[in-house]
């Protein structure tokens, strides 16, 4: 059964001991946007899927983080989100996957069940082809003891 969580609030999400984020609802509008990100689209078409998912992720990231804690600059001192800050803390590996995982994967899940074989109009296997061939005689059947 798909829920569907009607207030749309932001959510506080763990990405690492002592690192939480509040990112926006993971929304239609958020990944339109996050697609024809000027960044995401300047990926060249030769780029591998790691340097896809990347940029992807950033510019995500970017359009998501309101509010961060556990994270500081060089000398300790708490900073807020900004886009270069939020570049940076998604180039740490860890970061990155837990932001994949928690946050990006639980948008995609319902994405990757649409991408299932759906039925055909006129029946699930109407217009499958037959991938054997047919048998030129009936098998024969076991005897029974």
């Amino acid at each position: 059964m798909l829920t569907l969580d009607l207030t749309n609030a932001p959510r506080w999400h763990d990405l690492a001991p002592g690192v939480r984020v509040q990112l926006r609802p993971l929304t239609t509008a958020l990944m339109v946007a996050t697609r024809s990100d000027p960044e995401v689209e300047a990926v060249p078409d030769e780029a591998s899927d790691e340097e896809r998912a990347m940029a992807f992720a950033k510019a995500l990231a970017r359009r998501a983080v309101l509010a961060w804690a556990g994270i500081g600059d060089a000398d300790g001192n708490p900073i807020d989100p900004s886009p270069e800050a939020i570049d940076a803390l998604l180039d740490i590996w860890p970061i990155f996957e837990a932001f994949q995982l928690t946050y990006v994967s639980k948008g995609l899940l319902l994405e990757q069940e649409k991408n299932a074989s759906a039925p055909l109009p006129s029946g699930n296997s109407a217009g499958a082809q037959d991938t054997a061939k047919r048998a030129r005689k009936p098998a024969r059947t076991a005897r029974r003891g």
